[in-house]
């Protein structure tokens, strides 16, 4: 071959890949052009280039979703987790405190109990010194006067062993049983009785409470007719006869 048909050739072969070159961006013009341009058709949509462009990664879009699933997952059984410890320390808090009460109570209660037992070993202590104060009085005639002396003072009522012990000695001699059953007062049926020979009915109005409710009573006697002489002459120390 001559070279200058070689190089008619190669120029040919030139010019077929510029124009080769040349139609292929000329189809791509048109298809974009085609693309960009709405059809009359009912279905034809405009398609962005933007959102094609954001189409396009779908197989990283969904592992990012997956992803973004893990970790609720992950977060919600953190939150259980949480919530589980939570719930077990307020339980054992509430149990401390439950239990924390209790040993409360019972250590109220064991106080309570022990100054109740602290009140009653006193009470009892006081009531057994009051007995150990309390006089003890002869059972005579020197024993009555002191005892019946004690429950006036506590009366008020006035007069004093001398002037108790003198109109006894006048009126019975000191014998607590003693009768007199020849006066009038025997003859109305009411004998005067005892130390100060007292009647009944005098009796029955000037009886203290706290002594026997009896005539024969040597105590008795004495405060009821004390209470009696103290109202009609002031006291038993003024009597000096029959009164």
């Amino acid at each position: 071959m001559s070279a200058s048909r070689t190089s008619g050739f190669s120029r040919l072969k030139n010019n077929q890949k510029k124009l080769s070159i040349a139609g292929v961006a000329a189809i791509g013009a048109a298809a974009l052009a085609f693309t960009a341009v709405p059809s009359n058709a009912s279905t034809a949509q405009t398609v962005e280039p933007q959102t094609v462009a954001a189409a396009a990664p779908v197989a990283w879009g969904g592992k990012q979703a997956a992803g973004t699933l893990q970790l609720g997952i992950t977060d919600q059984l953190t939150t259980i987790e949480l919530k589980a410890k939570a719930d077990a320390a307020a339980a054992k808090a509430q149990a401390a405190a439950a239990a924390k009460a209790k040993a409360a109570a019972a250590a109220k209660a064991k106080a309570q109990a022990e100054a109740a037992a602290k009140k009653r070993a006193a009470e009892k202590a006081a009531a057994s010194r009051a007995a150990a104060r309390k006089p003890v009085y002869a059972n005579n005639l020197d024993g009555w006067i002191r005892e019946a002396l004690d429950i006036m003072k506590k009366h008020k009522i006035p007069g004093t062993y001398e002037g108790i012990h003198r109109n006894i000695m006048r009126e019975s001699s000191g014998n607590p049983n003693a009768i007199n059953n020849w006066d009038i007062n025997a003859i109305n049926g009411v004998p005067s009785i005892g130390l100060l020979q007292v009647i009944k009915p005098t009796f029955d109005a000037y009886h203290i409470p706290g002594t026997k409710k009896s005539q024969w009573d040597p105590v008795a006697n004495i405060v009821a007719a004390c209470n009696y002489a103290a109202d009609r002459y002031g006291s038993m120390d003024n009597v000096n006869s029959a009164y």
